[in-house]
């Protein structure tokens, strides 16, 4: 098996892993042709990286050509065929974002074509920044200048995520109806901080980013810690990899909580952010900081030399922040503070 045909299937079966293990949705590889499933995926490696949405009957193909061997964009074009089109093509995308069509290239413009309520069903989901399936800010852009801005415009890194989200999970759920066992379970988790039960044992949790533990009440385990923030500023500094770290298909995470007294808010303030490549949706490393009242959704996400000095205010006592890299080294500063209602 040649390298790339190697490394597309390493990152397909990666990426199909990360919708599999918390949906009800099952993956079965037919490398002998023997499955006798009428409805398939055919993976291939063809120019760009590309998928139909949705079944449409036999056997569909999916590209991920060179340049597409990654676990996000094999989670992207695995999202296409289980039937998500574009975030930003949601029939309700100009309550969230505006598109600026005239930056987009011209062979690109179907990409961004809005959808109606009667081609896209979101469950009632909210719109989530931090969709594996929304395109960064300056995607298809023939000049340099953003195709796409976020009403929240500190959410601008956010576009073009390279991870699955609690939101798109909770659509692709919806759409398979894996939650359906979970309503009439009387064993059924009752979780915290947003989770929802797990489709594949009702009596754990299915938790947002930021959260682990059965009932979502806990910080992801491994690299991290849980601070007490002070009325003072308070540093959090943490190196991830080393400069002669090369792209790994795997992202190396610490997960962080920020605590403070109760009736109190967290102030977080970017310091330094040092990486090799900061591009949209902070596809190699970045920080995540959890600072909004919906602990559902994305936070933001910070990649850029220019983010220092960001400050964020948090809408609770707790901010869950993830440092992540995937390629050479990343440094990362943060200042931590607490104070009663509002800082000046």
């Amino acid at each position: 098996m040649s390298p790339i045909y190697a490394a597309v299937r390493s990152v397909f079966k990666k990426g199909a892993r990360e919708w599999e293990k918390d949906t009800c949705i099952n993956f079965h590889e037919d490398r002998s042709g023997t499955i006798a499933a009428k409805d398939k995926i055919r993976v291939f490696v063809q120019s760009g990286c590309w998928s139909f949405v949705g079944k449409i009957g036999g056997s569909q193909d999916l590209s991920l050509g060179r340049g597409c061997e990654s676990i996000g964009t094999a989670a992207h074009e695995i999202g296409h065929a289980l039937g998500l089109y574009h975030t930003m093509s949601r029939h309700d995308r100009d309550k969230y974002i505006t598109v600026n069509l005239n930056n987009v290239k011209a062979d690109w413009l179907d990409q961004f074509t809005k959808q109606t309520p009667e081609t896209n069903e979101n469950y009632g989901i909210t719109y989530d920044y931090g969709s594996i399936m929304h395109y960064g800010g300056t995607s298809a852009s023939f000049n340099k200048k953003p195709t796409m801005v976020p009403f929240d415009t500190v959410h601008q890194e956010t576009l073009g995520s390279p991870f699955v989200s609690f939101y798109d999970l909770l659509v692709l759920n919806n759409h398979y109806n894996c939650f359906d066992k979970c309503k009439k379970d009387p064993r059924a988790a009752r979780c915290e901080n947003g989770g929802v039960p797990h489709p594949r044992d009702c009596s754990k949790c299915l938790c947002p980013g930021g959260y682990s533990g059965r009932l979502c009440n806990e910080r992801p385990s491994g690299c991290g810690d849980v601070l007490k923030a002070t009325k003072e500023y308070t540093e959090l500094s943490k190196t991830i990899g080393n400069p002669n770290m090369k792209e790994k298909e795997d992202f190396e995470i610490c997960y962080y909580w920020i605590e403070s007294p109760p009736n109190t808010q967290i102030e977080v303030m970017i310091d330094t952010i040092n990486g090799n490549f900061a591009v949209d949706g902070c596809k190699y490393f970045g920080v995540e900081i959890k600072s909004q009242k919906d602990q559902k959704a994305t936070g933001y996400r910070f990649c850029a030399y220019e983010d220092a000095e960001v400050t964020l205010l948090s809408s609770s006592n707790r901010v869950p922040i993830m440092i992540y890299s995937r390629e050479g080294q990343t440094d990362v500063k943060l200042q931590y503070r607490y104070g009663d209602v509002h800082f000046e």
